[in-house]
């Protein structure tokens, strides 16, 4: 489909090496924000802070930190979004993709789904700001104007 605006073909080995990458972003950023926190407070950093839904909650600090680090996480993902995704229509789609690997990751880490309602809180605030801000960023960019220039490019 020639001269078509964005014509797009199903590439599924393109679609899978985003999803890859997005995985990527989000736990090395969920990482690199939890030994932050973790080195603030001087703690230790575990797996458990990653995985394990019980970690997440409001009575203890260390529950309040690591809620912090996902938050800010999905603020780092919103970016990642921008930059490797760069459609505001397919933000939502890769933004509940990680989570779901996530929930998987957590049920494989913990051998029990997870049953928190804090860490269910938590996914879903995480889920709604990657989402819309990653949106916001996506179709900022996609909204720019194109500059056109009505004088010739060579010169003869």
């Amino acid at each position: 489909m020639a001269g078509q605006f964005r014509s797009y073909v199903w590439d599924p080995l393109l679609i899978l090496s985003q999803i890859v990458l997005m995985q990527t972003v989000y736990y090395g950023s969920l990482g690199l924000w939890l030994a932050l926190v973790d080195a603030l407070v001087r703690s230790s950093p575990s797996l458990d802070q990653m995985f394990d839904a019980e970690i997440l909650g409001f009575s203890s600090p260390p529950g309040r930190l690591s809620m912090m680090s996902f938050i800010l996480n999905a603020l780092t993902c919103a970016l990642g979004l921008l930059y490797f995704i760069r459609r505001g229509k397919q933000c939502l789609d890769f933004t509940v993709t990680v989570h779901f690997f996530h929930l998987l990751g957590c049920w494989f880490y913990s051998s029990r789904f997870p049953s928190a309602l804090t860490w269910w809180l938590v996914q879903a605030v995480c889920i709604a700001l990657m989402a819309v801000i990653g949106e916001y960023l996506c179709m900022r960019t996609e909204l720019k104007e194109i500059p056109l220039n009505s004088s010739p490019k060579s010169n003869v």
